[in-house]
């Protein structure tokens, strides 16, 4: 049984389209993928840190919203086997770039965030309120930061390039917040309009 069959609130994909099908999950599922890799080519580099500013992170945080939890967890799993051999990630690397060493962290925890968004929005209905759709997104983040930050400090150490933990949140957090708040504030305004035009 899918656990998440008892929860009260259908994402706006499963809205949209209904009926469930294989063909239709599979279809959701490399949707939500593309659009992460699509972003993730807003990529603008920083001198100061292998971390760049991407789009990369809007899309997870959407893809959760739109898919559901399940669907958006394979999504992103797409994504993370699709850079075994495409270049998906930001600037088009894939897992073989000498950045993503430092930035593994922020990729693998992408499944778990995008399961997060997702589940919120199945058991609260986040996504219809301008409000709850900003607090779930800033969950999310908060939960990027903690998977990406830690690795980044293991990695920055390996590489005898550790800062201290003033210098890890300085490289891998800290520049990043004022983006990821506008990306939350962009993912809170299309997510309950969508909703409102869905209905009408």
């Amino acid at each position: 049984m899918n656990p998440t069959q008892s929860l009260p609130y259908l994402p706006l994909s499963k809205s949209l389209f209904p009926a469930r099908s294989w063909q239709r999950d599979l279809l959701l599922v490399l949707l939500g993928s593309f659009l992460v890799a699509l972003l993730a080519q807003v990529s603008l580099p920083l001198p100061f840190t292998p971390v760049p500013i991407t789009g990369q992170t809007l899309g997870v945080l959407l893809v959760g919203a739109l898919l559901g939890s399940r669907l958006a967890f394979w999504a992103m799993g797409a994504y993370l086997l699709e850079g075994l051999v495409l270049p998906v990630f930001a600037g088009g690397a894939t897992w073989f770039h000498p950045r993503i060493a430092f930035t593994a962290g922020y990729l693998l925890s992408y499944p778990l965030a995008a399961y997060l968004v997702g589940y919120l929005v199945e058991r609260y209905g986040t996504d219809r309120s301008v409000l709850k759709t900003f607090g779930a997104m800033l969950l999310a983040s908060l939960l990027i930061y903690a998977i990406g930050v830690t690795w980044l400090g293991f990695a920055l150490a390996g590489a005898g390039k550790y800062a201290g933990v003033w210098g890890v949140l300085q490289a891998g957090m800290i520049p990043f917040i004022p983006g990821d708040l506008i990306k939350a504030g962009i993912a809170a305004a299309l997510l309950p309009t969508a909703w409102r035009l869905v209905r009408r």
